[in-house]
């Protein structure tokens, strides 16, 4: 069976994206997804062993990728992830930014070094992969290949609403909307079409990352209130259809939520 016949569509053929956080969850979904859409993806993340098992699965279905093991928060290595990427494939049209960490807990009790560690990811490394890709994807949408690029980063549904323990991390989805607008106000009108998308909660990795006892409590209140999560793939089919639309087309905001959460 061909490529061809596999394929979703071929509305990505000759593009390339750059996925972060591609290791597990909602990135690793984006990027097997993309690449069926017959985008070339590059997957970002710290743990290599990961990316090489998804860089196979994806070419193994006949797509292409490259792993590019990188810590975001690190401005050399987000920016050297970017430079890879360009001097591989020659171009770059799409980035989604959707590495993060969620640490919760009361402003009054919460470590200080969980917020530093959130606002790396959730803000620095976002901005620090923007930075390097935005004149590769400016020169991308004047390519006659789509004449259109993309940015999506990914905040949260805490990126629209603060609860009691999540301060902290409503304050870095709650900057990643606001840098996401004005961005967009800046180089839309050049066809670099810039999106947010606002997941409410998926069954990710997200909060494991929290002391057990926080996670217990997150998974505990999830199953009183919330019988069916979203899945990744749910979150990835929202992020294909944002950069498959029309170059006519640009979704500035998606608000993705279970149907027992919204």
């Amino acid at each position: 069976m061909t490529r061809t016949d596999t394929m979703i569509d071929s509305k990505l053929a000759g593009t390339v994206a750059i996925v972060t956080g591609a290791s597990s969850g909602i990135g690793n979904a984006t990027a097997r997804l993309l690449a069926e859409h017959g985008a070339t993806v590059a997957v970002v993340a710290r743990r290599k062993d990961r990316l090489d098992a998804l860089v196979d699965a994806i070419t193994t279905s006949d797509g292409t990728a490259l792993a590019v093991e990188a810590d975001v928060t690190d401005r050399t290595q987000a920016e050297h992830a970017v430079n890879t990427v360009v001097d591989r494939f020659g171009r770059l049209d799409i980035l989604v930014n959707n590495a993060g960490l969620m640490l919760l807990g009361t402003v009054l009790d919460q470590d200080v070094d969980d917020w530093e560690r959130m606002i790396a990811i959730n803000q620095r490394g976002l901005l620090y992969m923007t930075k390097a890709a935005l004149p590769h994807l400016l020169a991308a949408a004047e390519d006659p290949l789509r004449g259109v690029a993309d940015v999506v980063n990914i905040s949260s549904i805490a990126g629209r609403q603060a609860w009691p323990k999540f301060a902290a991390y409503n304050m870095t989805k709650f900057g990643v909307n606001g840098f996401t607008e004005a961005l967009r106000q800046e180089v839309t009108q050049k066809h670099v079409r810039v999106g947010v998308l606002e997941p409410g909660a998926v069954a990710t990795e997200l909060k494991s990352h929290n002391s057990s006892e926080v996670e217990q409590e997150l998974l505990a209140s999830e199953a009183e209130n919330i019988p069916q999560l979203l899945e990744p793939e749910d979150i990835a089919e929202s992020i294909a259809f944002m950069v498959t639309r029309p170059r006519r087309s640009s979704i500035a905001e998606l608000w993705a939520m279970p149907t027992a959460q919204a």
